[in-house]
């Protein structure tokens, strides 16, 4: 049986706190999950990083690996960035790398391994108009993007729910790159 490995990498919106069901999603669809989470999500998680671990098989990452220290991690044949918050969505947009979640994105785009992406933010936050700078950029740069209409659709500032983040979306879309291979650079 071949294995397909996915990096679900999350940033601090409030359904990172529901990966684990992420996680037994993919699972189901025959995915071997490392999950990655910035620094903020990761102290968010902290009471959950050894069930994450055992769920997943393999050591839940947040920072940078000391110079000639080899992964923990299967080689990647997806990576999906989500839930995504405005300042990761910018900062990778932009190219900068605050954190090794953001980095390893960042880096991500030079390579043939596809790419998906589907941001959690607020109308608050989507009215600024870097937002949507950002998602055409990563567009631009054969990132999938889901956002707007059938993907991630922003609600009012504290009307969210988390519980409810829509990450078989992001899992369908995780898929169909895995079988179509990396999206073509949009012109």
């Amino acid at each position: 049986m071949t294995t397909r490995t996915l990096y679900l990498y999350c940033s601090a919106a409030p359904p990172v706190q529901y990966v684990a069901e992420a996680i037994g999603q993919a699972h189901a669809r025959a995915w071997t999950v490392c999950l990655g989470l910035t620094p903020t999500a990761a102290t968010w998680m902290r009471d959950d990083i050894n069930s994450l671990e055992e769920l997943t098989g393999h050591p839940v990452r947040s920072a940078y690996r000391l110079p000639g220290e080899r992964s923990p991690w299967p080689k990647a044949d997806v990576m999906a960035f989500a839930p995504i918050t405005a300042n990761s969505l910018n900062a990778w947009a932009l190219g900068l790398t605050p954190s090794w979640v953001v980095g390893s994105l960042v880096a991500a785009i030079g390579t043939a391994v596809p790419v998906v992406a589907m941001p959690c933010v607020n109308e608050s936050l989507a009215g600024h108009p870097q937002v949507d700078r950002s998602v055409a950029v990563l567009r631009e740069a054969g990132v999938s993007v889901l956002y707007g209409e059938g993907g991630w659709v922003p609600n009012a500032s504290g009307q969210g729910r988390p519980d409810a983040y829509p990450w078989g979306l992001i899992l369908d879309e995780v898929d169909r790159v895995n079988g179509g291979g990396r999206r073509p650079r949009q012109q």
